[in-house]
């Protein structure tokens, strides 16, 4: 109490003290409203369907040559880059892939880097554990997650295929469409 009585006194003694204030803080004049201060950006995205896989590489069905395996799903809509989610399907085994798929140039078609042994059944899961809250799972630029779904093939007992470019023809992609990008020679600069 006794310290709170020197800074009432003062107070009374030199009138209420208000900060001083720079031009850029007094207010507008009356007649001319404040501009807005942007914030940051925003994109409102309008209402979008579910996105739906249009075709795969290998088809749904099909038997195909083992060894390397360029896994290729296309989306009938533009994608989310981040946004994948594979996993075990229904019946079959899950053949051995790298643990993230590119989004190639046209932003509707994933690929993926497998490995397929000879004779097998294998199936694949498209976000199936993924749900609508948890996020992740793939999603088009609205964010608006693809339908779940599976694809089954299976490998015959050929030769297999030993190396990525010839995996990489067999899914109809060209070279651009690369499952896996190089990183630049050390010293020389990225393209």
């Amino acid at each position: 109490m006794r310290a709170l009585l020197p800074v009432a006194l003062l107070g009374l003694a030199f009138g209420s003290i208000a900060p001083a204030q720079t031009p850029s803080q007094a207010s507008p004049p009356a007649g001319k409203p404040e501009a807005p201060t942007p914030v940051s950006p925003v994109t409102v995205m309008p209402a979008t369907a579910k996105p739906k896989v249009i075709s795969t590489w290998p088809a749904a069905g099909a038997t195909i040559a083992p060894g390397v395996l360029v896994l290729k799903v296309v989306f009938d809509q533009q994608m989310l880059p981040r946004d994948f989610a594979y996993s075990p399907g229904g019946a079959g085994e899950t053949p051995e892939c790298l643990k993230t798929p590119r989004l190639l140039n046209d932003n509707k078609t994933f690929v993926l880097l497998c490995r397929v042994l000879p004779g097998k059944s294998y199936s694949i899961a498209f976000n199936k554990v993924v749900s609508q809250t948890e996020g992740g799972g793939f999603a088009n630029v609205a964010s608006n997650r693809a339908e779940p779904g599976d694809l089954a093939f299976s490998t015959s007992s050929a030769d297999p295929v030993t190396n990525l470019r010839d995996a990489i023809s067999a899914a109809g992609l060209t070279s651009i469409d690369a499952p896996v990008e190089e990183a630049p020679a050390p010293g020389k600069p990225a393209a």
